[in-house]
């Protein structure tokens, strides 16, 4: 059987047995039982100055081509936001530039899009809260112009210049009450950016969701979601409890997210065990899945979680197959698919968090979506070699792999090029 080399962190190898494509099937269209959106990635050209501090150059038809398969496999892409190296790499006409794009491949794709408004085009460090709302405004009305979903994420210039509750509540209710299509609220925890500490007003997450949710109730027709990146489940399933009904929670969890999307199916499913657990009724169409006010968990309630994940980009054909099982009514295959992958995303998004964006490009490229293992702004030397061996290790126990031969070609091709020449690799 073909082998795969991994790399321990003191130097040693070994070898693991590379396991075949599961073969998973595409769905016919979207998926039913969960919204769910894997935030993307941009690939960069392999020529280009893509060094640090210099602006992005993006291989636009890598970039655009996997956001088309991500379509393909009934999922919705959110761009422009952390995964796709916003604030890391992606300056601000390379993420006007994205939007603009990939609103209009969504058209071709009849796909769903979503992408990150922010004020991060503001070059000044601090600015007045005036000035937040309109750069706030501004993204705003360019992402309704493209005819994409906005996600309304965190502020930086917000975090750093509010100076109690009272500051986000105002700053939500004008950018909201501008706002001609109903907007998802992205609340990003300080493991992705330490500078967005005492967001909503408190370094408390219990104070801090109730003037998330104060925000909510205020202007409900205007809030289709929210999405939380906090890595806490607790803390995701509290606010996702008190959410009016209109809302969707979308989980931003990448450690947690197997038993928030399965939700109360998966918790009923734990405590009687997989070998009592009878098959269910495949559940109703919900529908297109689109980014809009109306929409409804199909379970009678909060219980259980969307999707908005940049770990969804990494395993996408995996996420699909999963979210099918669903679809079919059968959460022990969901479990059975997607249990495995958690361990997969936590490797990917382990500390220094914000450092997460290398392993899925790294996947992407193992996956035979880019031509080279590069980021913008360099990022891609952000990882160990021992922790990008863990992620492959991890990948194929997963069957996370989409071509499991070319990612050890590539794999084994990496370890030579860094002077780890060991006999009986794949070629």
């Amino acid at each position: 059987m073909p082998q795969l080399t991994l790399l321990s962190p003191d130097g040693a190898t070994s070898t693991a047995e590379l396991n075949e494509s599961p073969g998973y099937t595409k769905p016919e269209g979207l998926l039913r039982s969960r919204v769910a959106y894997a935030a993307a990635h941009v690939v960069p050209q392999t020529w280009a100055d893509n060094t640090p501090g210099r602006p992005a150059e993006v291989d636009w038809d890598a970039t655009l081509d996997f956001r088309r398969a991500v379509y393909s496999w009934g999922l919705g892409v959110a761009d422009a936001m952390d995964t796709a190296q916003r604030n890391m790499g992606l300056d601000a006409a390379a993420t006007r530039d994205l939007i603009a794009r990939s609103a209009q491949v969504a058209r071709e794709e009849g796909g769903s899009v979503v992408v990150g408004v922010n004020t991060d085009h503001v070059d000044a460090e601090r600015i007045s809260i005036d000035e937040v709302i309109d750069a706030y405004k501004e993204q705003l009305h360019f992402t309704e112009e493209q005819g994409a979903g906005p996600v309304l994420m965190a502020s930086r210039h917000l975090a750093r210049v509010a100076e109690s509750a009272d500051d986000y509540r105002r700053v939500y209710r004008e950018v909201l009450a501008s706002a001609t299509t109903p907007v998802v609220l992205h609340w990003l925890g300080t493991a992705f950016d330490p500078s967005l500490e005492g967001y909503f007003g408190s370094p408390d997450w219990r104070d801090a969701s109730a003037v998330l949710l104060e925000i909510i109730e205020e202007n409900v027709d205007k809030v289709a979601g929210v999405k939380m990146s906090l890595l806490d489940a607790a803390s995701e399933v509290s606010v996702r409890e008190r959410l009016p009904e209109s809302v969707r929670m979308f989980t931003g969890d990448d450690f947690n997210y197997v038993g928030l999307i399965g939700g109360e199916s998966i918790r009923s499913l734990s405590e009687r065990g997989t070998s009592e657990t009878k098959r269910a009724e495949p559940i109703d169409d919900v529908g297109s899945g689109r980014l809009d006010s109306q929409a409804r968990s199909t379970t009678g309630g909060k219980q259980h979680s969307d999707a908005l994940l940049g770990a969804f980009a990494a395993i996408t054909p995996v996420a699909s197959a999963a979210i099918q099982a669903l679809d079919a009514g059968d959460p022990a295959r969901y479990l059975e698919i997607l249990g495995p992958t958690e361990e997969l995303s936590r490797q990917v998004f382990a500390a220094p968090t914000f450092y997460y964006k290398t392993g899925v490009a790294f996947l992407s490229w193992l996956n035979g979506h880019q031509p080279a293992f590069q980021m913008v702004g360099g990022l891609h030397s952000a990882r160990s070699l021992p922790h990008l061996s863990r992620i492959v290790e991890l990948a194929n126990a997963s069957l996370a792999l989409e071509r499991p031969e070319l990612a050890a070609i590539r794999w084994h091709g990496m370890l030579r090029h860094n002077g780890l020449d060991v006999p009986g690799l794949i070629t």
